[in-house]
Parts: C-alpha cells; structure tokens; sequence
C-alpha cells in the first residue's frame, strides 16, 4: 500500500488554509492538516470557524486540487477553556471531510489527572458525532511530557473515537521506548508527526520549545531511527510537522515543504526500510536514537 503524507500547520505557518492546500498540491502531499482553534502563536494564520468566506476559499481549493483535510488542531485541555467551546471547529472540520482531531493538555499542574481526564473524555464525546478521533499528543514540555501518562489518560476515557498521536520529535525527547509503543493498542495509533533532530536534549523547557518550534530537521538529517518506529506501529499517515524557520527564509514555503516530503520519503518508503526490521524487541531494550 502507497504510503501517504499530510502537510501540517506548524510546517508552513504563515500561509492561509488555501495557500497551504495549493502548496501541498504542487510539491505531492495527500492532505492536509488545519489549524481552525487558533494558539495565538507568533506568525500564526488560522481558520476561524466563523470566517465563512476563508472557509469558502478553503473548500474551493481542496475541490480544486484533490488535496483532503486529514485532521484539525488544536484542542487543548485548559483549566479556562470549556471543550464545548471546541464544536464550531469540529463542525467545521466535518463539513471539509477531515477524519481526526489533535488535543493536548497544559494545565501546567501534575495532580490533576482527573481532571485531565474528564476534560479529554468529553472532548472525545463531542468529536464523535462529527466522525472524529481525537488523537492525545504529548509534548515533552506540557502537561504530559512521555507516553506513559498519554496512554494512561487514554486508558480512563475509555472512548471508542480515543487515540494517541506520536511525533517522532517527542519520540525522542521524552526517550520513549519502542516497546512502550508497541504494547499500545494498535487501533489509538491513526498518524504519525514526522521530523527528525539532533541527539542532544536541550535541558530546558524553554531550549524543548525553541527546537519543537522552529529548529527541526529534515528526516534523515538528524538521531531518529524512523526505520525501528514504523515497524512497530500500524499503517497510518505520515503528517510532516517541521517547523524551521532557517529553511523557510532559505527556500520559501513550498521549497521547505518540498524537502520535507522528499527526505520523508526517502526514509520512509523501501528500499530504504527494506532489511531493516526489528523482531527482537522483547530481549533489546531499543530507544530512539
């Protein structure tokens, strides 16, 4: 089965949704991801529900170029923000055909897990009559920093539209083991966040920040064995999420986007997997590396 690529927000994140899907058209991605619950990030460009008119322009141009809406982002789990306030959006996604919502929690406590619970369960209640999964992400500088206390979220919803998504940048960081991912339901899995880094752990928060959000690599560039992480997840989406702000002023948008899906592809696909499969994880202890 041809494997398949979407283009995230965080790669291009100065481009509308529009300019984003004509983007993706041209350099060979088969969807897209949109942003339509805005962070407020510097440089950001979102979908506001509301905006009907972008909206239009969005579905024109996905008609336009057979790009698909693959998942929106980004419902978070906050102390201040009711997830009801997340339907607009979920609307909205259903009526552009996308499949998977990403939610992450920072409520920048650690006694609260019941409370980050109950806020997932319900954010998964509220996708599902949209024909949403709601995938739990977990940045190595939020509230749940590893996969263990993704998985254990996951766990006490409960929900059957649940999931949990893997970027390869927190793969690293948070040094999950291989073995932690294929103890998982396979079903949790949908796509994966692809972009590789250098070996080295910034010891800060401020330093896992700075890296996530505007210094990763190309995939083959950098300490990711993406060969030894596929082969322990089922076949999902590859959505490029790589932010590098020294690459977009070096090549432009669609350059960047470009060179994302190239060296993607290069790891990804045979031959370069090809030999490489790993049937010993139950005597190895494996990280990423």
């Amino acid at each position: 089965m041809a494997k398949q690529y979407s283009l995230e927000p965080l790669t291009v994140l100065g481009c509308t949704p529009p300019e984003m899907i004509n983007i993706a058209a041209r350099t060979g991605y088969d969807y897209v991801s949109l942003r339509l619950i805005p962070m407020g990030v510097p440089g950001e460009v979102s979908c506001l529900p509301s905006d009907r008119e972008m909206i239009r322009k969005t579905k024109a141009a996905l008609q336009d170029t057979g790009v698909r809406v693959h998942d929106i982002e980004l419902a978070r789990i906050l102390k201040d923000v009711v997830p009801v306030s997340y339907v607009p959006a979920m609307e909205v996604a259903a009526e552009l055909g996308a499949s998977h919502l990403i939610s992450s929690a920072w409520t920048g406590e650690r006694d609260d897990r019941d409370f980050v619970v109950d806020r997932y369960a319900e954010i998964c209640d509220l996708a599902r009559p949209f024909g949403l999964t709601v995938s739990l992400e977990f940045p190595s500088f939020s509230r749940l920093t590893n996969l263990s206390e993704a998985a254990d979220i996951v766990r006490a919803a409960g929900r059957p539209n649940c999931g949990i998504l893997i970027d390869s940048l927190y793969f690293h960081l948070s040094q999950v083991c291989l073995e932690e991912v294929a103890a998982l339901p396979r079903e949790w899995f949908h796509f994966l966040h692809v972009s590789d880094t250098r070996k080295e752990i910034p010891p800060t928060r401020e330093g896992l920040i700075h890296i996530a959000r505007d210094e990763r690599l190309y995939p083959g560039e950098g300490c990711i064995d993406f060969a030894a992480l596929v082969e322990v997840l089922p076949e999902v989406i590859y959505a490029i999420e790589l932010p590098n702000l020294e690459r977009v002023r070096k090549y432009g948008y669609e350059g960047h986007a470009r060179r994302c899906l190239d060296a993607a592809r290069r790891v990804l696909e045979p031959p370069a997997l090809s030999g490489k499969r790993r049937n010993n994880l139950g005597t190895d202890s494996i990280r990423a590396r």
